[in-house]
């Protein structure tokens, strides 16, 4: 019911279809609360008294747009800059409501999978909550020089010392209607009063007058489920070569790793799961033993646990301007100084 009912959306936030009149008519009303939510946010002062600086990484459309990896890309750059980063997250779609450090070996349902992801990468601290403010505010106790925020660019309160706005670049800001007739969590002018705009590669609809950056996603050696093995991308075409293989995506934008796949010259029947989906054997009844499964490591992290034969994961890296990591460089070195 609820991939249907996502699918339903999407096609009309990013398809040709119009968005129906109940829809639009409720357009102005999320825009009314949007605006009371962020007053009320900023005039509660959530973010006081903090002492590291903050860098928050978000998006204004609904679902995925590559927010996780240009994280890992920041928390890359940093620690290359010896810059020791923490990142915060309200570990969207997990069980529970508590504040906790996350580890790569942590369950996925308590904390969510990209915060697992993100540990498992980054080799950070990664801490979950229920409001972004307490998960700072733990990283904060830590011996750390940095906070990196996973999403929170809507969050009142903050008061970050840089944001970056991610764009899938395939879908951009689709209808341009804000929730639910649209994808938009706020106006489109929101992308004029952020530090830098990234996007998930080209953006061909790219409205005039703004300056973006491309992040690619450069997909690597294939690893087993298990972890044991890992085979280059004509050795795994090898082994299945004759063999059906299943793609499964539960990521906000599927398609994107279906083409990704196919780029890859890897034929598999796509299935797809609304984006956090927490996986069930059940959802592999449907494949027969001795075929091949392949899938994002986000879903890998959810169905480590499960013992799936012949099951595979494509991690990929990011790959943007060295003008980008040059200004991200300079920025933080003037954090640093502007915080002792």
């Amino acid at each position: 019911m609820r991939a249907a009912t996502e699918n339903w959306l999407l096609r009309h936030w990013y398809g040709a279809q119009r968005p129906p009149w109940f829809l639009r008519a409720l357009e102005p009303v999320y825009h009314a609360i949007f605006r009371y939510v962020q007053q009320k946010g900023a005039s509660a002062a959530a973010r006081t008294g903090t002492r590291l600086p903050l860098i928050v990484v978000g998006n204004i459309t609904a679902g995925g747009s590559g927010k996780t990896p240009l994280v890992m890309h920041l928390c890359r750059l940093a620690a290359e800059a010896g810059i020791r980063p923490g990142i915060a997250s309200t570990g969207y779609g997990r069980q529970g409501s508590d504040t906790r450090l996350v580890r790569p070996e942590s369950d996925t349902r308590t904390c969510g999978d990209e915060p697992v992801l993100l540990a498992k990468r980054t080799g950070a601290p990664v801490v979950v909550a229920r409001r972004r403010a307490d998960a700072i505010a733990k990283l904060e106790n830590m011996d750390l020089d940095l906070v990196i925020s996973d999403d929170g660019l809507q969050q009142a309160g903050l008061a970050p010392d840089m944001e970056l706005c991610v764009i899938d670049g395939a879908r951009g800001l689709g209808n341009g209607h804000l929730l639910p007739a649209g994808p938009l969590r706020e106006p489109a002018g929101r992308l004029e009063r952020v530090d830098g705009i990234v996007t998930t590669g080209a953006w061909s609809a790219k409205p005039g007058g703004l300056d973006t950056f491309v992040m690619r996603l450069a997909p690597g050696d294939l690893h087993s489920l298990d972890e044991r093995t890992i085979l280059s991308i004509d050795q795994f075409r090898h082994k299945y070569s004759g063999i059906i293989i299943h793609a499964i995506a539960a990521i906000g934008n599927p398609q994107r790793f279906f083409d990704t796949l196919e780029t890859l010259g890897i034929t598999a029947q796509p299935h797809v799961f609304p984006d956090h989906h927490f996986y069930r054997s059940a959802d592999f009844d449907s494949i027969p033993a001795g075929q091949a499964i392949i899938m994002t490591e986000k879903d890998a992290v959810k169905c480590r646990s499960m013992e799936l034969s012949n099951a595979w994961y494509v991690p990929v890296d990011t790959c943007l301007p060295e003008a980008f990591d040059d200004t991200v460089r300079a920025a933080l070195l003037k954090l640093m100084e502007t915080r002792k």
